[in-house]
């Protein structure tokens, strides 16, 4: 439990950490932080506090979907919002595009290792993936239709409040499913399976 926690933890700091990653390389963010991006734009707010809010309205939208929220759930509203913000407090602006490439491709890999460490944890899925599979459950809407209507969505809205799209947005969108995909087996968490004692029958 202990390892389970830590990791959960640490993965939810990563993914804060690669959202102020996003932001500082100015190169396009994933549609989600497109939409929290734009959003503190239009209220000057911090993208942190942003994100929170954002996970807390979502999480009103899994009431009627009858969605159970879970440990990582909750911590997942609140943790990756205060990374974010802290990251940012620490990484400096850079002018240089070289530099900001570097830290966009840096970005898109420390949120697979982020993802696949939260979702190998097994506390519950975030508030944005658990309206996807919400909606999937009590529309019977495929999990790609879903998740790509979502995703869409968020972009356009983000787009319009002025957040930041472009090469880093359709890098993610091209990488971040094989790159997960990747990086998952290797933070799943297994059980534990405990060999009988000798001579006892199980």
């Amino acid at each position: 439990m202990l390892r389970r926690l830590l990791q959960l933890y640490v993965g939810l700091s990563l993914y804060g950490l690669s959202t102020a990653m996003f932001v500082r390389a100015d190169l396009g963010a994933d549609p989600w932080n497109v939409f929290h991006l734009g959003v503190a734009k239009l209220l000057a707010m911090d993208i942190g506090t942003v994100m929170i809010l954002t996970g807390a309205l979502v999480l009103l939208i899994w009431i009627p979907l009858r969605q159970r929220p879970g440990l990582g759930t909750i911590s997942n509203v609140i943790v990756i919002g205060l990374a974010a913000d802290a990251a940012l407090a620490v990484i400096p602006a850079i002018d240089s595009l070289m530099a900001r490439s570097l830290l966009l491709a840096s970005a898109v890999i420390v949120n697979a290792l982020a993802t696949g460490m939260y979702i190998g944890a097994g506390f519950g899925a975030g508030p944005r993936d658990g309206l996807m599979t919400g909606i999937n459950a009590r529309t019977g809407w495929s999990v790609r239709s879903v998740r790509t209507a979502i995703e869409i969505t968020v972009l356009l809205i983000g787009c319009v409040l002025g957040g930041t799209f472009g090469v880093g947005t359709i890098l993610y969108a091209l990488s971040i499913g094989p790159l997960i995909q990747i990086c998952l087996p290797w933070f799943r968490q297994k059980p534990r399976i405990v060999a009988p004692e000798p001579g006892r029958v199980v």
